[in-house]
């Protein structure tokens, strides 16, 4: 058989890879990218609760207390109790029409969107989505993206400002799947945007955008950030500095006065003591102070979920309100906007040069 007979494939940079004429199918030659969030249980009730916790609580890096230390209260008190407590939350936010929450449903348009988006652009690349914990499985992604073709993937953690307990456990089990293939495909992993401008600017017109709906604009707004234990901070977490920069940045591009946007920290969890000021405990003496309407977004999070839609939009109203406040507003993530999706896109291009 000549040469030009012979099987071919695209390699990786597009030139004709040879096979012999008994040579498995292969498939190679496509980029990757992978869309990772926190994660979702699959359902409300205690056993996806419990399931979704235990995978979630067992993290050396959320958790970095010792195991012979946190397991006992994990699994003799907290995956008996929390679960129901939890679901009860999630229930009060759950998208029934897709049985989901909003975590999912909006992680997977903006996978669906990105993709479209590349599209349009004629770029040969294959988009899709995960979760840290629960389903779908970074495992079960990458290994669908190496069987497609993908030898060239781009991790993607959705979080701007970086923390062990989000960015690096998503990077660990990225390279964990990388230890049980023997054909790797080449990883790359989006660093930190908290600075970036596309993104303060998304912000910034995010909240223009809100506040101009109101029929008077708050006299504070808070950025509520996810708490980290202090203890993470003290060894180094780049995390609290990160928000704090994010929180300048967004004030500047708005044009404000210091103390216009201030910041805050939410959902703690245990004993320790967690980054402060607590937003909860703001809003409370904010209200008793005599504000009387605030405004509250979450700059972390890139897609609403239910640290800010049951906690802060429920929770943070109720307590505003019960402590004297009158107007409450929930500012929206940005989710799956042009404004998010852009952002989007703009961080995955960039991350992605040479390659395509």
């Amino acid at each position: 058989m000549s040469d030009h007979d012979k099987p071919t494939h695209s390699s990786v940079y597009g030139s004709p890879m040879q096979l012999p004429k008994d040579h498995p199918p292969v498939k190679a030659g496509k980029v990757g990218v992978l869309l990772i969030n926190l994660g979702t249980p699959d359902g409300t009730d205690y056993w996806p609760m419990r399931r979704y916790l235990r995978e979630f609580l067992s993290d050396k890096r959320v958790i970095e207390w010792p195991k012979w230390l946190w397991y006992p209260i994990l699994y003799g008190i907290v995956l008996n109790v929390r679960p129901q407590k939890s679901g009860r939350a999630y229930a009060e936010i759950w998208n029934n029409e897709q049985n989901e929450s909003p975590l999912r449903t909006i992680t997977r348009s903006q996978g669906e969107k990105l993709q479209e988006m590349l599209d349009g652009a004629g770029s040969q690349v294959t988009v899709d989505w995960a979760m840290r914990y629960g389903k779908p499985s970074i495992k079960s992604r990458l290994t669908k993206m190496k069987e497609e073709g993908c030898d060239r993937i781009l991790v993607f953690p959705l979080y701007p400002q970086y923390s062990a307990a989000t960015t690096a456990t998503v990077n660990d089990a990225v390279f964990k799947v990388l230890m049980e293939m023997r054909w790797q495909p080449a990883i790359r992993t989006v660093p930190p945007y908290h600075d970036h401008d596309v993104y303060i600017t998304a912000l910034a017109d995010s909240v223009k955008e809100s506040l101009s709906k109101l029929d008077e604009e708050p006299e504070v707004v808070m950025a509520s950030y996810h708490g980290i234990p202090q203890s993470y901070f003290q060894k180094g977490d780049p995390y609290h500095c990160q928000c704090l920069k994010t929180s300048r940045l967004l004030r500047e591009k708005l044009g404000w006065e210091e103390g216009k946007l201030i910041s805050t920290f939410q959902s703690r969890f245990g004993p320790e003591e967690w980054l402060q000021p607590y937003t909860d405990k703001t809003i409370e003496k904010l209200a008793q102070e005599g504000r009387k309407n605030i405004a509250v977004m979450n700059p972390g999070f890139v897609a609403d979920c239910l640290e800010t839609l049951e906690e802060i939009a429920g929770e943070g109203a109720e307590i505003f309100e019960e402590h004297g406040g009158e107007h409450f507003t929930h500012i929206p993530c940005l989710n799956d906007s042009p404004e998010g999706m852009n952002v989007i896109a703009d961080i995955v291009v960039r991350e992605l040069q040479g390659w395509i």
